[in-house]
């Protein structure tokens, strides 16, 4: 385990979301709670869906890709993504404002 999946950073926060693969669009549903509901076309063979999810969250965040790493969760719908340089106030913030546009 490399030691930027074993500790989170400092000036980053880490986000539980959920993941349907297969769907019929990409798309952010939006908070149940205090995971985050995602809608990914990809189907969940070779990490295709773990990089769809990965993409979508990206653009909606507004960072590039190489911010957001899956920690945990690889092989399952449930995951846990840690995000560079941002706050957990400050992910939720775009999120929501994402969701409303």
């Amino acid at each position: 385990m490399s030691p930027k999946q074993s500790k989170q950073p400092d000036d980053g926060s880490r986000l539980k979301i959920r993941v349907q693969p297969k769907s019929s669009r990409n798309q952010v549903d939006g908070f149940e709670g205090d995971t985050l509901r995602l809608r990914i076309t990809a189907p969940p063979t070779d990490g295709k869906a773990n990089v769809g999810a990965i993409a979508l969250l990206a653009k909606t965040l507004g960072v590039s890709k190489s911010r957001l790493e899956i920690v945990k969760g690889h092989s399952s719908r449930e995951k846990v993504v840690s995000i560079e340089t941002l706050t957990e106030p400050e992910v939720r913030l775009r999120i929501e404002s994402a969701i409303k546009d």
